[in-house]
């Protein structure tokens, strides 16, 4: 490593760092962040095995020397100030099974041998300036649990990546990839890929049994939001706002074990009716259904749930019609979230309906329309 000296804190593990010394030698507070193997017999040496200095606030760059320490098993160098490329030697460290370089500055792109880093089991690049297209070569990573690549500067389409069979848990939000979506590995529990510019169907998802947090928020799917989602056994936490979607499939679920908690589809293009069937999720409690072309009335099995079982409901935006009860006042102490901005008779003083109503001129021949599922 390259680092500015000015950027050496006094709290930094570098300042324990006595380059004349032996790193696997030294005892007490000496090299602290370092760890080192235990060696097996008297022919054999420690090597350095593991680094971190996280959160050091360090200044500089990462040189092509890092390819030296080839009994590395574990590198962070997360929230430091480390910036242009990752050198290409890192792929010599053929023993690391954590990489994380998270929160830095480092810019140029995903190196192309990461694949030949067969032990990876986390690879964590977020919050740095990467640009380019992911590496075919990632697929080859099969021990990879933890993938994040979110928040930089990454084009072009994600691989294949249901040969990594271990990832639970992929982020590459905040980037700007496009294309279709791919088979994700069936193990996965958490993905994220929000604010890209991606685009068709959300089909995929539907395979995904173990599935329990969905963000796909800020993009360019269309189609249908369809049952498969509502249908898997472990979601608990789905965002598909922002999108182009038409239409929202909520399946009546019958089964106590249904997860889901938190429902946004804001700032879409969805008609119809208000899904009533959205009052089988028992644990559900945040919903959000703002911004669309909704119509009708709101469904009366609403109202008992409001201020219960649900805590916020958003449904600003739209074009609903209709009386909202009085009775609501009584009941809607701490519930979150809007009806303003759409068609509907509000009483006075009711918190959810500040902002006002459309213009009467607005909501002519707006009536009704779709279904109720």
């Amino acid at each position: 490593m390259s680092i500015d000296p000015i950027s050496i804190s006094s709290e930094s593990f570098l300042n324990s760092w006595d380059f004349a010394l032996d790193p696997c030698e030294t005892t007490g507070t000496s090299f602290l962040g370092i760890l080192c193997t235990i060696p097996l017999d008297n022919n054999s040496t420690s090597r350095i095995m593991e680094i971190d200095l996280e959160g050091d606030e360090l200044e500089g760059f990462l040189t092509p020397a890092i390819g030296n320490l080839t009994e590395l098993v574990a590198l962070n160098l997360g929230r430091n100030k480390f910036r242009g490329p990752v050198p290409e030697t890192i792929t010599n460290l053929r023993k690391l099974t954590s990489l994380q370089l998270y929160e830095n500055f480092f810019s140029g792109s995903l190196v192309n041998g990461i694949g030949f880093l067969r032990k990876l089991e986390v690879l964590d690049l977020s919050n740095n300036r990467l640009s380019g297209s992911i590496p075919s070569s990632i697929t080859s990573l099969r021990s990879l649990t933890q993938l994040d690549l979110s928040n930089n500067e990454l084009t072009g389409k994600i691989p294949q990546l249901n040969g990594l069979w271990q990832l639970n848990s992929f982020d590459l939000s905040n980037n700007q990839i496009y294309g279709n979506l791919p088979e994700f590995p069936l193990k996965i529990k958490t993905l994220s890929l929000g604010h890209n510019l991606l685009s068709g169907h959300i089909s995929p998802v539907n395979k995904l049994r173990r599935l329990r947090i969905l963000d796909l928020s800020d993009n360019r799917f269309s189609g249908a939001i369809n049952k498969g989602v509502f249908m898997l056994p472990d979601i608990s936490h789905v965002n598909v706002s922002v999108n182009r979607f038409t239409v929202l499939e909520v399946v009546e679920f019958t089964d106590k074990a249904t997860q889901l908690n938190t429902l946004d589809v804001h700032g879409n293009r969805l008609r119809g009716h208000l899904p009533v069937n959205l009052i089988t999720y028992p644990n559900l409690t945040e919903i959000n259904l703002g911004h669309n072309l909704f119509s009708g009335q709101i469904p009366s099995e609403y109202w008992p749930r409001l201020g219960f079982s649900w805590r916020s409901l958003d449904l600003e935006y739209n074009y609903l019609e209709g009386p909202v009860p009085r009775e609501l006042n009584r009941t809607l102490e701490g519930v979150r979230g809007s009806f303003a901005r759409n068609c509907l008779t509000c009483p006075k003083d009711l918190q959810l309906c500040l902002g006002g109503q459309r213009p009467a001129s607005e909501c002519v021949g707006r009536k009704g329309g779709g279904d109720h599922s």
